[in-house]
C-alpha cells in the first residue's frame, strides 16, 4: 500500500503496544515527524486478543482497536521471527512462543529445541514487520517489511529485546542483541516497514 494514503500530521498518535521496547524503537522512528506518540499501555488501553492468520491481520486488530478507544490515530505492529527450517514457526505466533507473562529466554529454547530435533544445518530465518496505521474515521494503511539473516545459538547481547540475542541479519556478524539501537534501527524489518510508511504517510 502508499497510493493516496493520508498523510500524518504532528500531533498526538497512538503506540497500540504494550510492548517497551517496541514503543520506545516506534517512537524513535516517529520523532522526526513532530508526534507525540504515546503507547496504550500507558492510557490503559486494552490489547485486544490478536486472532488474525498473518501479521496484517493481527496489527490492523490492534490498531483499530487502539483508534476507537483513543479517539486518535493509531500505529500498530505485528511482527516476528520466521525460521525457515520450521516452516516459518513460529513467525505470527513468535510472542506466544514467549508464554505468559512474556518470557523470550524460554521462546529463544524453545527455536533452539525444535531446531535440534529437526536435525537441520539451515539456520536461516527472517524477521517480518507489518505495520497497521488507522485513523479514528476508519481509513487504514498497512506496509509490510522484512530483514533476512540466521538463527545462533546461544543467545548474545543484552540490547534490543525478543529473539534479537538469537538473530544475525545477512552480512553481520554480531546479533540485534548486541547492536547498537541506532545501527539497528537501519536495517531491521520494523525500518523497512517503516521507510515504506513515511514514503506514503510523511507530510
Amino acid at each position: 500500500m502508499g497510493e493516496n494514503v493520508r498523510k500524518l500530521s504532528p500531533g498526538r498518535l497512538v503506540i497500540a503496544s504494550h510492548n517497551d521496547g517496541k514503543v520506545r524503537e516506534i517512537n524513535d522512528l516517529l520523532s522526526p515527524l513532530g508526534i507525540d506518540a504515546v503507547s496504550a499501555k500507558s492510557l490503559a488501553l486494552n490489547d485486544p486478543e490478536e486472532t488474525g492468520v498473518t501479521y496484517a491481520e493481527n496489527a490492523l486488530l490492534k490498531a483499530r482497536a487502539a483508534a476507537g478507544a483513543a479517539s486518535l490515530p493509531a500505529l500498530a505492529d505485528d511482527s516476528g521471527l520466521s525460521v525457515t527450517a520450521l516452516g516459518g514457526a513460529p513467525g505470527v505466533y513468535s510472542a506466544r512462543w514467549a508464554g505468559e507473562p512474556r518470557n523470550f529466554d524460554t521462546a529463544m529454547k524453545k527455536v533452539e529445541a525444535a531446531l535440534d530435533e529437526s536435525g537441520t544445518e539451515d539456520f536461516s530465518a527472517r524477521f517480518v514487520c507489518a505495520l497497521a496505521l488507522v485513523w479514528p474515521d476508519g481509513e487504514h494503511a498497512v506496509f509490510e517489511g522484512e530483514v533476512k539473516g540466521s538463527i545462533v545459538f546461544p543467545p548474545r547481547g543484552e540490547k534490543g529485546f525478543g529473539y534479537d540475542p538469537i538473530f544475525v541479519a545477512d552480512g553481520y556478524q554480531i546479533t540485534f542483541g548486541e547492536m547498537d539501537p541506532a545501527e539497528k534501527h537501519a536495517i531491521s524489518h520494523r525500518a523497512d516497514a517503516f521507510r515504506k510508511l513515511m514514503k506514503a504517510c510523511a507530510p
